[in-house]
């Protein structure tokens, strides 16, 4: 059988009338208009995937050092480029300039679907954009997606499940804490899953290790990792789809089986329930999870050619 290249991949697992998606911009538009609604797993090969994280002014330097010190599952990659801009940013990504990240931007429109918090308490979820909740004092973040490393793992030959399968990612909170900064404490990592053969693990390792913007390689794996991490149940995570095995049982029925290894990366949702976690006041905002803004960057800016 032939190698599945990232192209083939998006073309064979995302609706129809996506397969036209094939560019960061060409994304945003679709979100911007309407006409794309569901996760952005497979869209745009090679263009990097960004989780939103959006904050009233006021926690913005605490939340730069809660990335800075916790880097595998918070990978700043941009903000705004100045306090209450949705239409530019700033990049925080060595040798990739400000318009490198992305041109012809809406913040508060281009992620095809959003979560918005009152008060650090859920208020909507799966909206279709951000504008009326937008203020000047409001700052955006990007944090690294690990959806932008699955091209590099398809090229390889090693497509991630849930794209085979047409779903979302797998997400799951954990008991692994995050080095607290200032009015963020008590958060812990949350981690996506990709179940991969036991055999094959070692190459996704290798394969995911260079994308240190996008999470990196994976921080743990093995079906005794489920309960190190204090995933309850792997059959039910928190946010993305039940996972399953390739003809369609739950992971959990396989428990032990060398053919269907979890294996689990930090993952963007962290800052989301971080901020939950720290009880902070006003409105925040970000993607619903698997719902992520496309850039106009690429792979190849962030990992470098040997």
């Amino acid at each position: 059988m032939a190698t599945t290249t990232a192209t083939h991949l998006a073309e064979a697992t995302v609706p129809l009338q996506a397969t036209s998606l094939t560019t960061g911009l060409a994304v945003r538009q679709a979100a911007r208009n309407g006409t794309h609604h569901s996760p952005t797993f497979g869209l745009a090969p090679s263009y990097l995937q960004a989780n939103l994280i959006v904050l009233p002014s006021r926690y913005a330097s605490d939340f730069r050092i809660l990335c800075a010190r916790n880097p595998v599952p918070c990978p700043l990659i941009a903000e705004s480029k100045s306090l209450g801009c949705w239409d530019a940013v700033k990049s925080w990504i060595d040798g990739v300039s400000d318009d490198g990240i992305s041109r012809e931007l809406d913040i508060r429109r281009d992620a095809p679907r959003y979560t918005v918090y009152k008060d650090s308490k859920l208020a909507k979820f799966e909206c279709a954009d951000i504008v009326e909740e937008w203020t000047e004092d409001h700052i955006a973040f990007f944090i690294g997606c690990s959806y932008s490393f699955e091209s590099a793992l398809c090229d390889a030959g090693l497509p991630p499940r849930h794209a085979l399968l047409n779903c979302n990612v797998a997400m799951y909170r954990t008991n692994v804490p995050l080095c607290p900064a200032g009015v963020f404490t008590g958060g812990t990592y949350i981690v996506s899953m990709r179940p991969y053969k036991k055999k094959d693990i070692e190459t996704v390792r290798d394969i995911t290790r260079p994308y240190i913007a996008t999470h990196g390689e994976p921080i743990a794996w093995g079906w005794d990792a489920v309960e190190k991490l204090g995933i309850k149940n792997i059959a039910e995570p928190d946010w993305g789809a039940a996972p399953l095995t390739m003809d369609g049982r739950s992971l959990s029925e396989v428990f032990g089986d060398d053919e269907n290894v979890p294996v689990f990366w930090g993952c963007g949702v962290t800052p989301q329930e971080a901020v939950m976690r720290a009880g902070i006041e006003g409105t925040i905002m970000g993607h619903a999870p698997g719902h992520m803004l496309v850039l106009d960057c690429r792979d190849w800016d962030i990992v470098k050619q040997q």
